[in-house]
């Protein structure tokens, strides 16, 4: 008897004896009539099993055969034509993905939405674009008629095209040489430039050298340059296309485009992007397939309610809204509180960047001052709360965002599935002097604790509200790990807590409870004016922090 070999048992070292069976009374006839092939299932991706190239050997021999040299060879041979067509090109489309996702980035599907707070339409969308191989990855379409249009549909999938009539031009005549490359095109961008150069006679050559040059030759080449009187200088760019122009490009040219960037740029004074030619048109053409809008560097593109609108009624079917701002001002802040209030039904994914600078400050600066002297943003915001699904913003907010924000919404009604809030502040009344941010400013804590115990209390209107983040993100945090959170993901919550947050959430929404309630910071302490955490929170957040234990940051720390 053997001796089964298992992980746990192995098999004997040496071999044991076993009763042979004598190979001389083994007939090949017995085998055929024994053994039937399987049948492959219906449900293979592969219905029938390719040829190889060469001669096909057979191991056993043929009835009524005693040497395999009596069977003929010739039958035995896969056609030579069929097998050196590429077998590469019977693959499923779905496997040359796959394998082109593993040599150029995994490309994201033109028709995926946010969800959750994270835009899927724009992940993976410049990764042909900015690809630092991209001219390797071209050469990928010589490799057959199949990859040729995989690898195409990749390239030209994001164009970025600079806002000029010189350069629409060249983009129109390119595209009506080769109109098969339209289709591919589903995100245009546009970028404006807000510089251009002075004097376009100047020989660059003088400047910059073909090659590396030396010390010595640098040394001649700007004092030649000092010489010759040709200082460079910039103006204002006069050659630029209005929103006219570029949807009018975009209808005739990119007919599947559903994503639209428009690039403002940012400068001292911009010049905005004008929309019309001249003042005899009152409308842009219109673009049926964009279903997402990006606006970089807004203030350039959009500066009041009849700007947005125009834009608005050129895409009956925008569904997503990115709006970014290159600085803080008062006057992205008012401009957006006129439009916000009226956002278009249709319209149901909206994320809105006024601050982007990540750190904490001392006081509010003056120019929002400005702006709760003319109106409270937070109010204007929660207009548009009614008709949304998603929510991102970036900026300044406070409690009175949520308190409006369920007035406004009928239980029964609400479409709102996700909000996530990044705070550069919570904005207080502007008579307040010490309205600065940070874990060591408590009066911020107590603010951010009332801003996310609005939000908890709102949980009863705001019934679909699934996917809830508030967070303040200090990029100069003496402990980055404690900067003031609060996430609310399908009825699990982690971040800051109090029996005020801990008893709404009880009545607002029963099914949610946090992950953890912990009652102390564990070892913290100030040592030469510097805050001294545990190991454990440089490297993970953690999962709850009690408002009142932040007491222990309020003193200590000098911000500068």
């Amino acid at each position: 008897m053997t001796t089964a070999s298992t992980p746990a048992t192995p098999g004997p070292s040496t071999p044991t004896t076993v009763r042979t069976f004598p190979l001389d009374q083994v007939k090949i006839s017995d085998l055929d009539g024994d053994i039937i092939p399987p049948d492959r299932p219906k449900s293979t991706p592969f219905p029938e099993p390719d040829l190889l190239e060469g001669d096909i050997q057979c191991s056993l021999r043929p009835n009524g055969s005693e040497r395999q040299d009596d069977y003929p060879i010739h039958s035995l041979q896969a056609p030579q034509s069929e097998s050196s067509s590429s077998a590469l090109n019977d693959l499923p489309t779905e496997i040359h993905e796959q394998i082109l996702d593993h040599l150029s980035g995994v490309r994201s599907s033109a028709s995926s939405r946010t969800t959750a707070g994270k835009s899927k339409a724009l992940r993976g969308w410049g990764t042909a674009l900015r690809h630092s191989r991209r001219r390797e990855v071209s050469e990928l379409a010589l490799v057959s008629n199949k990859w040729r249009e995989l690898i195409q549909d990749r390239l030209y999938r994001h164009l970025k095209i600079k806002g000029t009539r010189e350069s629409v031009e060249q983009s129109m005549y390119w595209f009506s040489m080769y109109p098969h490359l339209r289709p591919y095109v589903k995100h245009i961008e546009i970028w404006f430039p807000v510089f251009q150069q002075k004097n376009p006679a100047f020989d660059r050559t003088l400047r910059i050298p073909s090659t590396t040059p030396d010390r010595s030759t640098l040394i001649r080449s700007l004092a030649n340059l000092a010489d010759s009187g040709n200082a460079i200088s910039y103006q204002s760019p006069s050659n630029n296309c209005t929103l006219e122009e570029v949807f009018a490009f975009i209808q005739m040219t990119f007919e599947e485009a559903c994503i639209l960037t428009l690039e403002g740029g940012e400068r001292k004074k911009p010049p905005m992007v004008r929309q019309f030619v001249n003042d005899q048109s009152f409308s842009l053409p219109l673009l049926e397939k964009i279903r997402t809008l990006v606006c970089k560097g807004q203030w350039n593109i959009i500066r009041s309610f009849d700007d947005f609108q125009n834009i608005a009624i050129a895409l009956p079917n925008l569904q997503e809204w990115h709006g970014s701002y290159a600085k803080p001002k008062s006057k992205s802040y008012i401009s957006m509180a006129t439009i916000l209030p009226k956002l278009p039904a249709n319209l149901t994914h909206l994320n809105i960047c006024l601050e982007a600078d990540y750190r904490r400050e001392a006081v509010s600066p003056l120019f929002f001052k400005k702006v709760g002297l003319k109106t409270h943003f937070c109010v204007d915001m929660a207009k548009a709360i009614p008709t949304l699904e998603h929510l991102v913003y970036t900026g300044r907010v406070c409690h009175s965002f949520f308190d409006h924000a369920a007035k406004l919404s009928n239980p029964r009604e609400s479409r709102l599935k996700s909000v996530d809030l990044i705070i550069k502040n919570i904005c207080r009344p502007t008579f307040l002097w010490n309205d600065g941010s940070g874990i060591t400013d408590m009066a911020f804590i107590l603010a951010f604790e009332a801003l996310v115990l609005s939000g908890v209390k709102s949980l009863d209107r705001l019934s679909a509200l699934d996917f809830l983040r508030i967070r303040f993100i200090d990029l100069e945090s003496p402990l980055p790990a404690l900067n003031p959170y609060f996430n609310l993901n399908h009825n699990q919550c982690t971040g800051i807590w109090s029996d005020a947050i801990v008893d709404a959430l009880a009545r607002t929404r029963p099914k949610a409870s946090f992950v953890e309630k912990s009652e102390n910071l564990g070892d913290i302490g100030f040592k030469d004016g510097q805050l001294l955490g545990s190991p454990v929170f440089s490297k993970t957040r953690p999962l709850s922090v009690k408002v009142s234990n932040y007491l222990s940051l309020s003193g200590g720390i000098t911000i500068n």
